[in-house]
């Protein structure tokens, strides 16, 4: 059996540690989020960090979730003072429950906000790749396959909800659309 694993970054606009009504509404929705996507059907965990800091994501301790990393293209702070990015890493049963968790409900209201929050970096902003039951994706994972992703566009290796593949590889079909053999489908094809 395999699950789906889902890594998303996004490059904030202000530092993690800003005092701003902004940031604070960022958190506030953001802990909203997570208690509604945690009770999803379909999902099955996310990375967090054994203390929970604030901030302190390079120095946390994550686990089996491996060792923070982010991507090349981050230049801003490491420091809890100066950290300016918001990043996640999560499993899932299937496409279909994560597309439902991220396109709906609180998870949608605060995409329709995120230019208030985050920076336009031309990256794409989240990644999935399929593991193997028992396999937990580390960061470093997380960050390679969206800098393949960037460099190669969608792939079975590393892909997005629009052009999204099947454990064995095959694009997925989009019966929404009545498509056949388009990539971009959240449902797998018949086995």
């Amino acid at each position: 059996m395999t699950h789906l694993a889902l890594y998303t970054f996004g490059v904030l606009k202000s530092p993690l540690a800003d005092p701003a009504p902004l940031t604070h509404e960022f958190y506030d929705i953001g802990e909203a989020v997570y208690r509604k996507i945690s009770q999803h059907p379909g999902y099955l965990g996310h990375a967090e960090a054994a203390d929970g800091d604030r901030g302190a994501l390079f120095e946390a301790d994550w686990g089996a979730w491996g060792e923070f990393a982010v991507p090349t293209w981050y230049g801003k702070g490491r420091t809890p003072e100066t950290t300016a990015l918001a990043a996640t890493l999560s499993l899932w049963t299937d496409l279909r429950p994560a597309f439902d968790a991220v396109y709906s409900g609180p998870h949608r209201e605060a995409l329709n906000r995120r230019y208030d929050w985050f920076e336009r970096t031309g990256h794409p902003n989240h990644v999935f790749w399929w593991v193997s039951d028992g396999v937990i994706p580390t960061w470093r994972d997380g960050v390679s396959r969206l800098e393949h992703l960037h460099d190669h566009g969608s792939a079975p290796h590393a892909f997005t909800f629009h052009h999204s593949f099947a454990p064995d590889g095959s694009p997925t079909k989009d019966r929404r659309r009545g498509d056949e053999e388009r990539p971009g489908s959240l449902t797998r094809k018949p086995e």
